[in-house]
């Protein structure tokens, strides 16, 4: 006896274990369950397909199982696949997604950071133009680099206290 069963099953292109139940039936039928199962496919949905199910005599089934297990079977092998990477692309998705928002929520801070910095430094140079130290305080304002959202701000703020502190002009006050 030269059966070719196992051949034909290496042939077959599919990821898992291929489960088979052979029952007999009435009036010398066979009845074969045939089922895949992947246990790398992370999800449930796979449990939903059934397994399939040929009956017929011994010769019947010998003729035309294969020919009629292959395609259901190597398509819910694909299915399993495809539903498994799709799970790990989520999966990485979601990591993508947690660590955008924490990129952002980072730059968020430093900005308000950046900021808070900048309104000390403001605040101090306004103190010291209030108690008559103009030259401190055009010290104390920040390099328009360091807050580049507040440049013009910054200019404008170093040339009034530069007017103030100037050389007096040989006419007297404009």
């Amino acid at each position: 006896m030269n059966a070719n069963f196992f051949s034909q099953i290496a042939k077959m292109d599919i990821t898992g274990d291929l489960h088979l139940i052979i029952s007999k039936g009435a009036d010398d039928t066979l009845i074969v369950s045939t089922q895949l199962n992947n246990e790398h496919c992370g999800d449930d949905a796979k449990n939903c397909i059934v397994p399939l199910n040929l009956k017929g005599t011994a010769a019947e089934l010998d003729e035309g199982y294969f020919e009629r297990i292959a395609a259901p079977i190597e398509k819910a092998s694909g299915l399993m696949v495809n539903m498994e990477a799709f799970l790990k692309q989520l999966e990485e998705a979601q990591k993508q997604s947690a660590m955008e928002k924490e990129k952002a929520e980072k730059e968020r801070r430093d900005k308000e950071a950046r900021d808070k910095k900048y309104k000390e430094e403001m605040a101090k140079a306004d103190e010291l133009e209030k108690e008559g130290k103009h030259r401190e305080a055009w010290m104390k304002v920040p390099d328009p680099t360091e807050y580049p959202d507040h440049a013009e701000a910054i200019r404008k703020r170093k040339s009034q206290l530069s007017d103030k502190f100037a050389s007096p002009s040989l006419f007297g006050a404009e």
